[in-house]
């Protein structure tokens, strides 16, 4: 059964928002965040399927620098100020093997996955060092670690970018009172992935369970035995925005079960 925290709301007067927040772990976040008082702004292509009143919802195309300048535009104008971006929005597409990816592929991934946040960031920062205050996630993957050649090669490229570009910004702007952070998750089960695991338990003919461990065992194993729920990830994410987390920056949250085996 769900439950209903407040978090003491920690978030009262905040606004925040997350890219790619309609559904899997964006959601979640979206609803972390307004269950701590925040005001909550999600942007994606398509509106989410049930409609939530909690959130103000933005349709934009992010991997394009339009898209990106009228989410900016639309915030400012509506809410004057930001003080909480989650770019949460990554696009793995994909094709098996590096022979069979060509520059469109390449391209679409770098846009939509490194120069999107890019893109956000550059637009939401003036404001927070005039404020002298905000915090910046990167939602990043464990793949930009552990790169999955056979998959995902240049996801895991772009999110290797972000993990790296993260940590420069965050130490142009720590002084200045703007907290960036990076967070890497491994492999969730959002609901496209229960979609997955039913057409692979059935086009191979096992069962859901050892679809899912199939996968497990592509990664390398997930020593704790399952992969992340989405209400997981949120909650580190609601930590790490929180005051309770004001002396973090700069740094990589992995959050994957074990999943990287090394240090």
């Amino acid at each position: 059964m769900k439950q209903d925290f407040n978090f003491n709301n920690e978030l009262s007067g905040k606004t925040a928002l997350v890219t790619g927040g309609t559904k899997g772990a964006g959601k979640a976040i979206a609803e972390r965040l307004s269950n701590a008082g925040a005001k909550v702004i999600i942007t994606a292509r398509n509106p989410p399927e049930i409609s939530d009143d909690n959130h103000y919802f933005i349709s934009a195309d992010l991997s394009t620098a339009t898209g990106t300048e009228k989410v900016v535009e639309e915030v400012l104008a509506t809410f004057g100020r930001l003080d909480i971006l989650v770019n949460n929005l990554g696009v793995p597409k994909q094709k098996y093997g590096f022979a069979v990816l060509n520059d469109e592929d390449w391209e679409l991934s770098i846009q939509t996955n490194l120069l999107a946040p890019v893109r956000l960031d550059r637009g939401f920062l003036p404001k927070m060092l005039e404020q002298k205050s905000g915090v910046i996630i990167h939602i990043a993957s464990i793949q930009g670690r552990l790169p999955l050649y056979d998959s995902t090669l240049p996801y895991a490229a772009a999110k290797a970018g972000l993990i790296n570009y993260s940590k420069s910004l965050s130490n142009e702007v720590a002084a200045k009172g703007v907290r960036v952070l990076t967070v890497s998750p491994g492999w969730i089960m959002t609901s496209a992935s229960e979609k997955m695991m039913d057409r692979i338990a059935e086009s191979s003919n096992i069962t859901k369970e050892q679809a899912t461990q199939s996968v497990m065992d592509a990664l390398g194993g997930i020593p704790f035995g399952r992969p992340a729920q989405p209400e997981e990830i949120a909650e580190l994410v609601g930590f790490l925005v929180s005051p309770r987390a004001a002396y973090l920056t700069g740094t990589e949250f992995v959050i994957d079960g074990g999943t990287i085996p090394t240090i």
